[in-house]
């Protein structure tokens, strides 16, 4: 999917309205409506670009006029100085919409960014990094576009994208004395069928009994390398495992060497710095 393609005018919409409000009071008195120049968008550090084609709906957005030319496509590295895209047309109205579109796109290349390097530090080893539901109230689709953009897989995007029993799942069934083996039944009998189950698990044990119980993915939560390694043993391809919890840039690599299929991190999305990227008019 490009950026292009989010369906994302409805959350412009409303950025838009956030940052207007009643009008730009300062462009408004200080700057002619007919007056024309030109403006380009320019990384102020390293990294990888991601929202380019949603910044350019930001500009549209507020003047359709606008002429919006992208120089670098999401996925490039960027390096300082890299100009971004430049932007032809009435002033007043880039200056209208350059807070918003840089918020977007510089939130975005910061997932992007933080997210190559995680998939850097992995690099030859057989496993996937993947992203999590932890995003911005709103901006999911935007976000996990990011991630994709940086090398990553997306995890679900919401509730309804695969069955995972996780540790509230299990302690609100607790009172029915239920096994895990029953309860991947209870949800395969209940849900799509094409739908994968996957179990959160936080030991070796809940990890085999899981298996035994025909889950399709393990999800190791938070557990020792020498237990994601003799877990990854003893599972032994009958099912794909996840590893999860407490990952980190300096960990990350050995998690993968214990032979897990995917490694998912909350931090991609909920924790990246922005990437600096600014807006430069021509005098």
């Amino acid at each position: 999917m490009s950026a292009t393609e989010l369906p994302a005018d409805e959350i412009i919409d409303r950025a838009l309205a956030e940052d207007l409000g009643w009008g730009d009071v300062t462009t408004d008195a200080l700057v002619s409506g007919v007056q024309r120049g030109t403006g380009f968008i320019v990384a102020k550090q390293e990294g990888i670009l991601a929202g380019a084609g949603l910044a350019r709906q930001v500009f549209r957005r507020v003047d359709p006029s606008l002429e919006v030319e992208i120089l670098l496509d999401d996925g490039t590295r960027v390096e300082p100085d890299s100009r971004v895209a430049r932007l032809t047309g009435s002033i007043a109205g880039i200056l209208k919409a350059e807070r918003v579109a840089l918020n977007f796109l510089q939130r975005l290349s910061g997932i992007a960014t933080e997210t190559s390097r995680y998939v850097a530090r992995v690099e030859g080893l057989p496993v996937r990094i993947m992203d999590t539901r932890k995003t911005t109230p709103g901006l999911r689709s935007m976000e996990k576009y990011a991630v994709s953009v940086g090398g990553g897989k997306n995890h679900r995007m919401n509730l309804a994208d695969g069955v995972l029993i996780k540790d509230n799942h299990l302690a609100a069934l607790a009172g029915e004395r239920l096994n895990i083996r029953e309860i991947v039944a209870r949800a395969r009998r209940n849900s799509p069928r094409q739908l994968a189950v996957e179990v959160e698990v936080g030991t070796v044990e809940a990890a085999m009994e899981a298996v035994e119980a025909g889950a399709d993915i393990i999800m190791l939560d938070n557990m020792s390398l020498e237990d994601m390694r003799r877990a990854v043993g003893l599972i032994a391809g009958r099912a794909l495992i996840e590893a999860s919890g407490g990952i980190t840039l300096d960990n990350v690599r050995a998690v993968a060497e214990t032979g897990v299929n995917f490694i998912s991190i909350g931090a991609l999305t909920h924790s990246p710095r922005a990437l600096d990227i600014s807006l430069e008019l021509e005098p």
